[in-house]
């Protein structure tokens, strides 16, 4: 068998069939990348509309009520300190990049895997899927993503959302499978309807493991938005990308500082909600 023949031939149906879908399919990628960059630039201007203060204390009183007084006042700081670089603008653009593409992701994720809790064959279907996903390389997902939808956040957009997808659906389905026997029993007994035994027994117990899907699809995100700044995503992946090119050792020590300030606060919030979901529920 002719190994370069077959990888000839595959790589020439690979490009055909994305000549056939920017051929044919244009205006579905068309509407696809207006209607991403329209929630981007919605949660991004809601950031920009305020003063950097604003977010900052913003987030200092945030990380105050859901972590500690300490952590609130580290939060603040550090968010003073990115404007204080000059990186303010790219911080936000990040942080509304990986807000947009977090709940995208949990939009699809967190539904989907409370249906496959429920339905063991339908987990077992997808578990390869999501293995792949994993598995693969996460510049993969860019590389057609530019052939749809070209440059800009849309396509940073679906590469994040597809790598932020499968510890959301995955940790969503071991919660609700991880509902007591005992407990499911007892509602039965009590004789409660299926949405209420789903609402007040299910979910509160699979609540802990909802929250960290959540926080880890967060995690996905942002090591997926920092690798999209290749493709024009703006922000500081963009940045450190640019800086890279140039050889600015400084402005790239300084994005990668703004970036590890915004993974450790939004971090610590996560973890912070989710020890308030598994309080609330003992």
């Amino acid at each position: 068998m002719d190994s370069s023949g077959f990888a000839d031939s595959f790589d020439q149906a690979t490009d055909s069939a994305l000549e056939w879908l920017g051929d044919n399919a244009q205006f579905i990628f068309d509407f696809v990348r207006t209607v991403l960059e329209n929630i981007y630039g919605a949660v991004l201007w809601a950031l920009d509309v305020s003063p950097f203060y604003v977010i900052a204390i913003l987030f200092a009183v945030l990380g105050w009520r859901v972590v500690n007084v300490w952590f609130g006042l580290f939060a603040g700081v550090a968010l003073v300190f990115c404007a204080i670089i000059g990186l303010w603008p790219e911080t936000m653009s990040t942080l509304a990049l990986v807000i947009t593409a977090t709940f995208l992701a949990l939009l699809v994720a967190i539904p989907a895997g409370v249906v496959a809790g429920f339905v063991p064959a339908l987990d077992r279907a997808v578990e390869p899927v999501l293995d792949l996903i994993q598995t693969l390389p996460p510049y993969i997902y860019l590389l057609p993503a530019i052939a749809l939808l070209g440059y800009g956040p849309a396509t940073a957009l679906v590469a994040t959302v597809i790598v932020a997808v499968p510890p959301a659906f995955r940790l969503t389905s071991l919660g609700i499978r991880m509902t007591p026997n005992e407990f499911l029993e007892l509602g039965h007994a009590t004789g409660i309807t299926g949405p209420q035994m789903f609402f007040k027994i299910r979910l509160p117990f699979a609540m802990p493991s909802i929250m960290a899907g959540i926080n880890q699809s967060l995690m996905m995100a942002f090591g997926m938005v920092v690798i999209a700044g290749i493709v024009g995503s703006g922000g500081l992946g963009e940045t450190i990308y640019g800086a890279i090119r140039t050889l600015d050792i400084a402005k790239s020590i300084n994005a990668a500082i703004a970036i590890v300030v915004l993974t450790m606060v939004l971090d610590r919030l996560a973890q912070g909600a989710a020890s308030a979901s598994y309080g609330a529920k003992k």
